[in-house]
C-alpha cells in the first residue's frame, strides 16, 4: 500500500544527505517537553536512514513528539560540516553567503521565517576547537545563532515535523521541516576560514598548569578572543549544559567549565579569559566582573580538590 507521508520524508531524507555525503549519520531524537534524549544514539550509513522501516521508526518518535536531529560523524573530530542556524536572519542572507564565497550544501526551512544551513568547508576532519571556531565565526559574521555553534551541534533531519510549541501555527499543526536548496558541494572559502581558525588556537602549553588562583592585577594571557570563545562552547557542549538545562544559570555553568579546564591543567589566567570571553553575556549583571572571576576559579579549585576524579558516565543504550 503506497504511503504517501513516508515517501515524502524519503524523499526530504534523501534530498538532505546526497548534498551532505559521508560515511556514517549520528542520529538523535529529543522529547521536545521532557527535553531528555531517546534512549542511546544511532549510527546509520546513508543506506540504512533511507530504509523505510527507520524512517517508520523516526516518523513514529516525530509523532510522539521527538525532534529528529542528525550530523556526520567523524567520532572525535567534527566531519568537516558546519552548522550555522539562521533563526533571527532572512533568507537574503544565503545569497550575501554565496557572493562571500561561503555558499551552503544544504539549506533548511525549520519553520514558516526560520533557517538551518550546513557549509562543507573541509574534506578533511576537524579538530574540535578549530570546528568550533569556524562555526562562532560564521554566526558572528552572518548574525546566526551564537548559542549553536559548537563542533558536534546537531542539525534537524528534513522531512519530519519541529516539535517546538512556540513554532505550532494558528490551527496548532507542528510545522514541516523542509529542503530548500541542496547540493554537494565544498564552500570557495572554507579553506581561508579553516587557516584562520587554525592562527587563533594556542599551542598546548609544554607544563599543565592545575591551580586555581588567579590575580588580574598581574597575570596577562595570550589567548586568542576566537580560541576562548570556541574552547568555552566546546565544554558547554560535553557537559550538554543546554541539552540539560534549557535556561541555564550561566554562573553555575562558569563554575563547572572551570573545574573541567582547571582539571585537564589550564592555567587560572587561561580559564578566566576563557569564561569572560565566552560565558553568554557576559558580564551579566556583575558589577566587578575580575572579583566574579577570581571567585569562581576558587570555588571550581576547592571542589576540584575535594573530588578530582570525574564520575564515570552511565553508559548507553541503544535503540
Amino acid at each position: 500500500m503506497f504511503d504517501r507521508g513516508l515517501n515524502l520524508t524519503l524523499r526530504a531524507v534523501r534530498r538532505q544527505i546526497a548534498a551532505m555525503p559521508h560515511d556514517l549519520y549520528l542520529i538523535r531524537l529529543i522529547h521536545n517537553q521532557t527535553r531528555r534524549a531517546f534512549p542511546g544514539e544511532r549510527l546509520w550509513t546513508a543506506a540504512q536512514l533511507t530504509h523505510p522501516s527507520t524512517l517508520r521508526f523516526l516518523r513514529v518518535r516525530n509523532r510522539e513528539g521527538c525532534d529528529v536531529y542528525i550530523q556526520p560523524y567523524a567520532e572525535h573530530r567534527n566531519p568537516g560540516y558546519i552548522l550555522v542556524d539562521l533563526d533571527h536572519s532572512g533568507p537574503q542572507v544565503v545569497e550575501t553567503m554565496r557572493t562571500d564565497g561561503l555558499a551552503p550544501c544544504v539549506v533548511l526551512q525549520t519553520s514558516p521565517g526560520n533557517l538551518q544551513v550546513w557549509l562543507h568547508v573541509s574534506a578533511t576532519p576537524l579538530e574540535p576547537a578549530v570546528a568550533s571556531l569556524v562555526g562562532k565565526q560564521l554566526a558572528q559574521r552572518y548574525d546566526g545563532d551564537l548559542a549553536s555553534t559548537d563542533w558536534r551541534h546537531l542539525g534537524r533531519l528534513a522531512g519530519f515535523t519541529n516539535q517546538k510549541p512556540q513554532r505550532r501555527n494558528g490551527r496548532g499543526h507542528a510545522p514541516w521541516v523542509k529542503v530548500l536548496y541542496a547540493h554537494a558541494e565544498l564552500a570557495a572559502q572554507g579553506t581561508a576560514l579553516v587557516q584562520a581558525a587554525h592562527s587563533g588556537w594556542p599551542a598546548s602549553p609544554k607544563r599543565a598548569v592545575a591551580s586555581g588562583t588567579y590575580r588580574p592585577a598581574t597575570n596577562t594571557v595570550a589567548l586568542a578572543h576566537p580560541a576562548a570563545t570556541g574552547i568555552y562552547a566546546d565544554w558547554l557542549h560535553r557537559l550538554r549544559i543546554p541539552e540539560r538545562f534549557p535556561q541555564p544559570d550561566w554562573s553555575i555553568a562558569d563554575k563547572w567549565i572551570a573545574k573541567e579546564l582547571l582539571r585537564h591543567g589550564t592555567s587560572a589566567p587561561q580559564v578566566a579569559a576563557i569564561l569572560r570571553a565566552g560565558s553568554p553575556g557576559f558580564p551579566r549583571r556583575h558589577a566587578h566582573p575580575e572579583d566574579y572571576l577570581s571567585r569562581t576559579l576558587a570555588r571550581a579549585a576547592l571542589e576540584l580538590e575535594a573530588t578530582p576524579f570525574p564520575r564515570r558516565a552511565a553508559g548507553r543504550g541503544n535503540w
